[in-house]
Parts: C-alpha cells; structure tokens; sequence
C-alpha cells in the first residue's frame, strides 16, 4: 500500500510547494535556471585521487553547500590500484543512479504521484583494449549502460519512462556533451 505524507507539501519527501515555486520562478525569470557546479580534485599518488564539491552558481549569484562533499578515487588490484575508492566509472554510475532517482521521485512528487519504494541497478560494459589504446575500434569509455528500476508507485509505467529523461547525468551519458580541457605544466 503506498503511503502520503501527512504534511500535503510533501510527497516522496519532497516539498512540492517549493521545488513548484523554483519551477515558476525559472519559467518567469529563465536566466534563474542557469547553474555552474564545481569540483577540484588533487592526485595524491599512483591511482589514489580526491575530489571535493565547492562552491555553486546558481539562481542568478554564488551559493554554498551546508558542507563541502568529498570523494576517494581509486582502482581495482586488477588494475594494480590499492583499491581505496571507487573507481571513476563506478562513479559515474553512481552519478547516474542518483541523478535518475531523483529526477523520477521529483517528477512524479511534481504529478502527485506517490512512490513508497525504488530501486535500481546500473551495469556498464567496458573493453580494457580502449583504455590500453590496443585497439583503434574499441572506445575507452563505456560501450552500454543498462538500468533497471523497481518502482512501487501509484504512477503508470508510461509516465515514469519520460520522468528520467529529465535527469541532467543521463542527458549527459546519454546524448555526450562536448568537454573543453585545458592543461598547462608548473
């Protein structure tokens, strides 16, 4: 059985009465919509890397977090890492998996929808050959990402399949966005 809120500006425990206002406030003002987020990251040695949130641009002026957000990188033993962190694929399904939930308990709280359970499952297939540079054919990203959610909701299937379309990381993943790089020496 799915579960409301008892406070009514909440659903999914999201507060529609005022994520609904930043919805106005950016459809009438569209320059409020445009966001830059941040992150620095330092390489501490061999696969070993950190990266932390800072500050934000958003709603027309510079925002902080309560806190800035820190993440260990790393990798595997099969690829002579020390296994301390994640690896950056792994993130960027974590990326994935966070921004899609979201987006989908957003929407469908935005729709009066109610959700009382999700889950998901992400799996990336990726070739070692285009890491290696062994094979010109063989990209060294991920070729496919699969998703699977379970969702316990009162939304019909067909809505919640254009809900996640709205998540900025799979417009990423999905649709690439061109990366500019900059390196200069010491």
């Amino acid at each position: 059985m799915l579960e409301e809120s008892a406070d009514p500006s909440l659903t999914n425990g999201v507060n529609t009465d005022g994520l609904g206002q930043t919805v106005a406030n950016v459809k009438a003002n569209p320059e409020l919509g445009f966001c830059k987020f941040r992150v620095r990251n330092e390489w501490v040695h061999g696969d070993e890397n950190r990266s932390q949130t800072l500050d934000f641009y958003a709603a027309g002026s510079e925002q902080q977090h309560k806190k800035n957000f820190h993440f260990q990188a790393g990798e595997p033993g099969l690829l002579e890492g020390s296994d301390d962190g994640a690896n950056p694929v792994e993130y960027l399904l974590s990326a994935l998996s966070g921004c899609m939930t979201t987006t989908l308990a957003y929407y469908a709280a935005l729709n009066g929808h109610v959700i009382s359970k999700m889950e998901s499952s992400y799996e990336g297939d990726l070739d070692l050959q285009g890491l290696f540079n062994l094979d010109p054919d063989v990209r060294p990203g991920y070729q496919n990402i699969r998703v699977h959610f379970k969702i316990q909701t009162d939304a019909p299937t067909e809505e919640l399949e254009q809900y996640y379309r709205f998540s900025p990381v799979y417009d990423v993943i999905s649709k690439s966005v061109p990366v500019e790089v900059v390196i200069e020496t010491y």
